[in-house]
């Protein structure tokens, strides 16, 4: 199933309402769909560089909008739609013990899940059930997000598609690492100041 959405995604990326579709995905992914719209991110700025940042403007607008919707379903939904969800991704006994401690370090997780291969949707989810300020996880979202569909979109448009290449091969360990960095730099900003 996932091998056909994914392809049905490289599909839409050639479509003549791919921003469309690329705004749709980027926005349903944060609250429950299964693939990231880097999926379509990727080749739709190898196809036009000089629209790069616009497709990374929308991917993190989008996514955003979708963390409102991830964190309804987590607030309003959780004990139906939210626990499907999680069901679905295999993360419902871990989810007790991480919703206890999650809104102690919250933008932490946040900021790390909107920008690493993390579940973006299931972190949504539980700011939504455990009833994190919104502002929090919109502020975190919105500085996750967009570095990461940005740095995406950046090394795209100026290295081509070697970069894609690469991407493919290392983007777990990639956006990882660079998640790492991202927040540890936040962390030792707080602790510095």
């Amino acid at each position: 199933m996932l091998k056909r959405l994914y392809e049905w995604m490289l599909e839409k990326a050639g479509h003549p309402q791919a921003t469309k579709w690329l705004s749709g995905i980027s926005f349903a992914e944060s609250s429950f769909f299964p693939i990231p719209p880097d999926v379509m991110l990727a080749p739709m700025c190898l196809a036009k560089p000089h629209r790069a940042f616009w497709y990374a403007t929308i991917c993190t607008i989008s996514s955003v909008l979708g963390a409102l919707l991830g964190y309804a379903i987590g607030y309003f939904l959780f004990e139906t739609v939210g626990i499907a969800i999680l069901e679905f991704y295999g993360v419902t006994k871990e989810f007790d013990v991480f919703a206890e401690n999650f809104n102690e370090q919250g933008w932490i997780v946040v900021l790390l899940a909107g920008f690493t291969p993390l579940p973006f949707k299931v972190i949504t989810i539980a700011a939504g059930s455990t009833a994190m300020p919104i502002y929090i996880l919109v502020i975190a979202a919105i500085i996750a997000r967009s570095a990461r569909f940005f740095l995406v979109a950046g090394l795209l448009r100026f290295f081509g598609p070697p970069m894609k290449e690469w991407i493919d091969k290392n983007f777990a360990l990639a956006t990882t690492l660079g998640g790492v960095l991202f927040v540890g730099g936040f962390v030792a900003v707080k602790w510095l100041v």
